[in-house]
């Protein structure tokens, strides 16, 4: 079952709770975690070598704002933890915060072996959901596998037919294996309110993880447990009281309780953060917890760790308590380490980070104040990173919607079908563009020469139109070829034939005997001769005289092509050479 988003308030334009992946967000190479303490800001920075985390620094600043002032109001809070961190000369680009445990409901729920995490998270959302308070939708939901169990069975005695009485006993069913799950629920409105103060203070908010979980990490790096035995955690908050067991590394209870050190004490800074959990006003009067010796808060303290100790007893009464330690800067953990000591019968002892971690020197005044912060940046260093992370928390996969896949699908088909036509209408396109290319080429070298393409047309016609005449005057062209004297004497510069069949040739002789036996050689080959008009006309050639014979074709003349020898064509003849032959008509 998925998450429903809801709508998103105006305070978290930047906010967006990121879907659960197969990745964490990679840590930052430094790691600042902040804690608001009440009135105090605590830092820690860390720095990652590795698989390892160090703590770099430890240090406090004090939250400047008036005693009418409303730490609920992210603006102020913001403003107050950037000129905190300004009067330590600090300036982180990002950050890692917490939650109190008065803030969150927490829930062990034993579910089936799933191996997928987010099949895992579908079945936490359905089971949270039902207990809730308040809406799914007002809701952030992260969890933590604690362990694999093995439940017995229920045996089904109602289901068993009455029978004769022989003994024998029913077979018990063979134990299921569950997954203890500790399940965190924070309102949606809280983590807007971390998010907005840390953007009002210019970080950047990476993670925001549970306090209680942060203190269960700072006291294992402390190396607190003996074994798999059981210890209690209680840390002092000028606002709070939490009482945290553990064992192995995983928390086994937790209890919150709005105890104020002072009367005029700050609330819890979030919004409706006492409709979450239910808590204790314990103490109504500060004269009774201000006491020189504080043994009015370190009674009322007791009297919480008592109640909490009882609660966890009825529930894991094979796993009791061994110790207790007491951590916090109150000033009074002293006081309650040595009431809890009287009250029960166990060793209680104060928390003394700074013997077993290295820390920096300079801060030991703030080390006990600051277990939660430094729990928070070993946390982030660690390789799984948080296990309660509200601000990137482990999501169920989104509920497949058949509608809207074939949708997409139709979709995805319809734009493949027109992705095809579209590649297959620019294919063919191509092709066209390239052949009328190739025809426009063709085309603009055939312009080049449309002239000698029209005079060939001419001469084309010209010929059709001899051959189909009668008489036939290429018989004739052809006939004179082989009359006339050879090139080196007389050439033809012109030759036509009149509507009435009279031929009329221009020619070139080199002297006027040629011309003279030319007369005698057109009448013997049968043609009737116009006298001949010679001219003195020298060419370029060295032929120099000029005359136009007109030929008529008497009936007496035949032709036979077969019979009649044309004179060889001289070895420089150029006629058939057009370069030669244009330049030779002058």
């Amino acid at each position: 079952m998925a998450e429903p988003t809801g709508k998103t308030s105006f305070v978290t334009r930047g906010l967006r709770l990121s879907p659960f992946g197969g990745r964490r967000p990679r840590p930052p190479s430094q790691i600042t975690a902040i804690d608001i303490d009440g009135p105090t800001l605590r830092v820690v920075q860390a720095t990652g070598k590795g698989s390892q985390t160090e703590i770099a620094r430890v240090a406090t600043a004090r939250l400047e704002l008036s005693p009418e002032a409303d730490r609920s109001d992210a603006t102020q809070m913001g403003k107050a933890v950037a000129r905190a961190l300004a009067s330590i000369q600090l300036r982180p680009s990002s950050v890692v915060m917490g939650v109190p445990r008065a803030q969150v409901i927490l829930r062990t729920l034993q579910l089936p072996v799933i191996p997928d995490v987010r099949e895992l998270a579908s079945m936490v959302h359905f089971q949270i959901g039902r207990d809730l308070p308040f809406r799914m939708e007002d809701a952030v939901v992260d969890f933590k596998v604690r362990r694999q169990i093995r439940v017995p069975a229920a045996r089904p005695e109602a289901s068993v037919p009455a029978g004769p009485s022989t003994g024998d006993k029913p077979a018990e069913s063979a134990p299921t294996a569950k997954l203890e799950v500790l399940v965190a629920v924070l309102k949606r409105e809280v983590v807007e309110y971390y998010f907005q103060v840390a953007e009002i203070a210019g970080l950047k908010l990476v993670a925001l993880g549970l306090l209680a979980y942060a203190n269960a990490r700072c006291v294992d790096a402390c190396r607190v447990a003996d074994g798999a035995e059981a210890f209690a955690l209680v840390s002092l908050r000028p606002d709070e009281v939490s009482i945290d067991v553990i064992a192995e590394q995983s928390l086994l209870f937790s209890r919150g309780a709005s105890l104020r050190l002072f009367a005029d004490a700050p609330a819890s800074p979030t919004p409706d953060a006492q409709s979450l959990v239910r808590t204790d006003p314990i103490v109504d009067s500060s004269a009774e917890v201000t006491k020189g010796d504080g043994s009015g808060f370190s009674d009322a303290v007791t009297i919480e760790v008592v109640r909490s100790l009882h609660g966890f007893s009825g529930m894991e009464a094979d796993n009791p308590v061994g110790k207790v330690v007491v951590t916090g800067a109150t000033g009074f953990e002293e006081a309650v380490v040595t009431a809890l000591a009287r009250r029960l019968n166990r060793p209680c002892a104060l928390l003394e980070p700074g013997t077993v971690l290295t820390l920096p020197p300079g801060g030991r005044e703030h080390w006990t104040g600051c277990i939660a912060a430094i729990g928070l940046a070993l946390g982030l260093g660690d390789p799984k990173g948080l296990p309660f992370d509200f601000l990137n928390p482990k999501r169920p996969a989104v509920a497949k919607d058949l509608g809207r896949i074939r949708i997409l699908a139709g979709l995805a088909a319809a734009a493949a079908i027109f992705v095809f036509i579209l590649s297959l209408r620019t294919f063919l396109l191509n092709q066209r563009t390239q052949t009328y290319q190739k025809a426009a080429q063709e085309l603009s070298e055939a312009e080049k020469n449309r002239p000698l393409y029209k005079r060939m047309i001419q001469q084309s016609a010209v010929v059709e139109d001899w051959a189909k005449a009668e008489p036939n005057w290429l018989e004739h062209y052809a006939y004179l070829s082989a009359v006339l004297p050879p090139s080196e004497d007389l050439y033809i510069t012109s030759f036509t034939v009149s509507g009435q069949g009279v031929i009329h040739m221009a020619v070139q002789a080199r002297s006027g005997e040629v011309l003279a036996k030319l007369d005698k050689q057109l009448r013997g080959a049968g043609y009737d001769v116009k006298p001949l008009a010679i001219t003195p006309g020298a060419d370029r050639h060295g032929y120099e005289f000029r005359s136009t014979v007109d030929l008529s074709v008497t009936e007496k003349l035949r032709i036979d092509l077969g019979k009649i020898k044309a004179p060889a064509r001289p070895s420089d003849d150029g006629s058939l050479d057009p370069v030669l032959r244009k330049g030779g008509q002058g």
